[in-house]
This record gives C-alpha cells, sequence and structure tokens, in this order.
C-alpha cells in the first residue's frame, strides 16, 4: 500500500447528500476484474444510457482531470458493503475524501486502501465546497502528519483521526502488511508452542 503524508492536489466538490455506493460504482460492475471496475466510477451519474457525458455534471467538467480530492455533503458513500467504492476511486486517481460524515463501511475500508477519510464539521466542508465552486480547478492540501486540510483561500482546518490508523497510512501499511512484519515473532511463537503444546 502506497503511504499517504501529505498531497496537495485539484478537489472536486460535491453536493450532494447521501451519496451511496451504488452511485459511485453500480452493482453490475462489482463481478469484473479490478482494472476493469475503474469505468464504473460514477457511471451513471456521469454517463447517459449510451454512454455520453451528461450535462452539468461536475465530474464531467474537463478542469477537474487529474483530480485527488473530493470534498462531499453528508453521509457520503452510504449503502451497501463495498470495498470496491473505495478501490474504483483510487484506481481514478483520489487519494482523499472530506466530508461532515461517512458511511461507516466505507470510512473503515479508505484505511485499507491508502485512502484517507477526513472528517470536517457542515459548515466547514460547505464553505469549502464553495470555493471550489467559484474557483474550478482550485487545490487543497491534506497534510496527514499535521492532520490539516488547507482550503484555496490558505484558511486551515484541523482534523481527528486514530493515531493507530494515522500511523499505519503514513507507513503504508494495511492489516496483513502489518502482520506480516511480526513474521519473526509469530514463527518463533509457532516453534515454542509446537515444543511446549506437542499434543495440539
Amino acid at each position: 500500500m502506497e503511504p499517504f503524508t501529505k498531497i496537495t492536489a485539484v478537489a472536486v466538490p460535491i453536493d450532494q447528500p447521501n451519496v451511496d455506493t451504488d452511485q459511485i460504482i453500480p452493482a453490475r460492475f462489482l463481478g469484473s476484474p479490478r482494472p476493469d471496475q475503474v469505468k464504473g466510477f460514477f457511471r451513471d451519474v456521469r454517463l447517459d444510457p449510451n454512454g455520453q457525458p451528461k450535462e452539468g455534471v461536475t465530474l464531467n467538467n474537463p478542469v477537474y482531470a487529474g483530480a485527488k480530492i473530493i470534498v462531499a455533503n453528508n453521509n457520503f458513500a452510504c449503502g451497501s458493503s463495498r470495498e470496491s467504492a473505495v478501490t474504483v476511486m483510487y484506481d481514478n486517481g483520489y487519494r482523499a475524501f472530506i466530508a461532515p460524515s461517512f458511511g461507516d463501511i466505507f470510512f473503515n475500508n479508505c484505511f485499507q486502501n491508502g485512502v484517507v477519510p477526513v472528517r470536517l464539521p457542515a459548515e466547514r466542508a460547505a464553505r469549502l465546497r464553495a470555493l471550489l465552486h467559484a474557483s474550478p480547478g482550485a487545490q487543497v492540501s491534506v497534510d496527514l502528519a499535521a492532520q490539516t486540510v488547507t482550503s484555496p483561500d490558505g484558511e486551515i482546518d484541523r482534523f481527528e483521526i486514530d493515531s493507530f490508523r494515522k500511523d499505519c497510512l503514513l507507513k503504508g501499511l494495511d492489516e496483513v502488511s502489518l502482520t506480516l512484519g511480526y513474521e519473526a515473532d509469530i514463527a518463533r511463537f509457532e516453534q515454542r508452542q509446537k515444543g511446549e503444546l506437542s499434543w495440539l
């Protein structure tokens, strides 16, 4: 997993509250290999049934090409459990999400995939989205080490994050790689247990 320290990048504002995981990646894409799921990213939000871009959809604006941050509204990525809701956005270049609240399962899945979910008060998230709408293509900074978000106007907001999860993100460790870091200790334990409890 790629470590996360700090990014400064174009941010996309999404004003709709309660964006669910089926909007982020429709269920029909879930049976595909991960590389093929990339095209499912907000597919039905962005494109009409003929595959043509819908007018007036923020995500279709060329100024957001290469964006790495989404600034969303309440309860972002709620709904059914699917890790692909995180991975499809990661594979489309996104590394941080800022919102007043997130779907619980999505929030937890972010940490397993090197993505930072930042909770900010609703009024601050709304202010940030307003700035991004006023200056499409503006950049936002997310500094995990300092636990800060810097908006396009230079204002800084601090966010809270679990210290263990923060450390894992900074080091690029998911639960599997963290466990493998103790491989020698595990081997010693198993060897000792084999000798002391040979009847098992």
